[in-house]
């Protein structure tokens, strides 16, 4: 405990390091600010029934990952999920289009012309889903709440125009903390917006388990038990790697090949246990709101009963075709984002090989199978992690707002942002000579 106050300590020793946290902090801040900024023209006292609409379905992922956004009529009420689901357009039309897969092969410059053309669609993704999210409001708010007038042009050109900004002013505050602060911007973003809803969900849960004497303070206890394991099995699973050891050989001016293998420096490819990270859970998200908005077209006893299973997060077939299908999306992600073929051809280019097999094709193959030996219990641990907060809401009788924070997308995203940001104040910490974050080394005397 010691040397992490030490180190914590010695992050302020740093300028650089200390002006990249407040800045950080600061446009955080901003953002924070601007969830509870309710549109003009909108009561923000009637907004009730909105908020509870948000209790339960994709109502509650939405304003989770806005951070409360969603249910306050927000100018950040769409959030940065436009850019987010642009981001992952852009990324798998690069499968398909030879020209993204030119621009993902440029380097740096390619790399500004796809941020470029994900911008684009965002706001393209932005006009659609604002008169969408204004149509929500006149479907769910009464007449009174709208101080323009109900249905009114001016509001609803007004609204839309404002939560297209609000989305475009959220990418760039994202933006200018990946480039000034500290860590991803977009995913602090998400995170912060995640962790908002954090102590509201836990007061709920205290007040029903204590003040309504529903289980008591022991059970409480139990449940944050759980809850820091969960984490800790999260953690595991965003850090596990697979060694593959990998032997470059040295030349040397005798020309012996052999001996050039035996001085050769040995190193390893790490290849991740959860390769493809939080999307596989996004995609399977989005795929099972589909049969209950078809099977809604339709008044048949079915298609109600389809809509019934499917409309309830928390219920047994809607977690078991959900992790089937975060199973299927991993291999999936994993076969698009993980390129085989080139990391063979970089390793064969740069004089290294892996011991017992040949460079070229059977190193593809090789890394291949690996990949898909360790992505299987990866899915598997994955999709386990996403359904839990319907197991602890079932065994444990916890409310549906703090489960939501058990497993699923919210609960990877937060450890996962929380590691990398570490990371990289660790770096900083490292290379000015003093003691990381993550682990503790020797006492080294700073480096002026």
């Amino acid at each position: 405990m010691k040397k992490f106050i030490e180190s914590i300590s010695n992050v302020w020793k740093i300028e650089e390091l200390k002006n990249r946290i407040l800045i950080t902090l600061g446009l955080l801040l901003v953002y924070r600010f601007g969830a509870h900024v309710t549109l003009p023209g909108i009561d923000a006292t009637q907004l009730n029934s909105l908020a509870g609409q948000t209790k339960n379905g994709i109502g509650s992922i939405l304003d989770m990952f806005t951070g409360g956004a969603f249910s306050k009529a927000s100018v950040f009420a769409l959030g940065i999920m436009p850019y987010i689901s642009a981001s992952i357009v852009v990324q798998l039309m690069g499968i398909a289009i030879p020209y993204l897969q030119k621009l993902q092969s440029d380097g740096e410059s390619g790399r500004k012309k796809i941020n470029q053309i994900t911008r684009w669609l965002t706001i393209g993704i932005t006009l659609v889903q604002g008169p969408t999210y204004i149509y929500n409001l006149y479907r769910t708010l009464p007449s009174s709440a709208f101080l323009l007038g109900f249905n009114s042009f001016e509001f609803l050109f007004s609204s839309v125009v404002i939560l297209v900004t609000g989305t475009i002013f959220a990418m760039w505050l994202g933006e200018k903390i990946t480039d000034k602060g500290i860590g991803n911007g977009i995913s602090l973003l998400i995170m912060v917006g995640i962790l908002a809803r954090l102590p509201q969900a836990f007061i709920q849960e205290f007040t029903t388990r204590v003040t309504n004497n529903n289980g008591g303070p022991m059970l409480l206890v139990i449940e944050i038990i759980i809850w820091l394991l969960v984490i800790i099995a999260c953690v595991l699973l965003v850090m596990a790697i697979r060694k593959i050891p990998v032997q470059y050989a040295r030349r040397t001016t005798s020309g012996d090949y052999e001996q050039d293998l035996m001085g050769g420096n040995r190193q390893w490819i790490p290849l991740k246990l959860n390769a493809s990270g939080v999307m596989p859970i996004i995609f399977a998200q989005a795929i099972m709101f589909i049969p209950a908005a078809v099977a809604g077209l339709s008044k048949s006893d079915a298609s109600q009963t389809i809509v019934g299973a499917f409309s309830n997060m928390f219920g047994f077939w809607y977690n078991f075709v959900f992790a089937t299908l975060i199973v299927v999306f991993t291999f999936f992600y994993t076969a698009i984002t993980v390129p085989t073929n080139k990391m063979s051809d970089d390793l064969k280019r740069s004089g290294g090989f892996i011991p017992g097999v040949r460079p070229g094709v059977e190193t593809s193959d090789y890394l291949d199978k690996v990949m898909s030996l360790i992505t299987f219990p990866g899915s598997l641990f994955l999709a386990l992690i996403a359904v839990f907060p319907a197991i602890v809401v079932s065994l444990m009788d916890v409310q549906q707002s703090w489960a939501m924070f058990f497993g699923g997308t919210s609960l990877i995203i937060m450890v996962g942002v929380a590691i990398d940001t570490i990371q990289q104040i660790n770096s900083y910490l490292l290379n000015k000579h003093y003691d990381g974050l993550m682990k503790s080394g020797k006492n080294r005397k700073a480096v002026a």
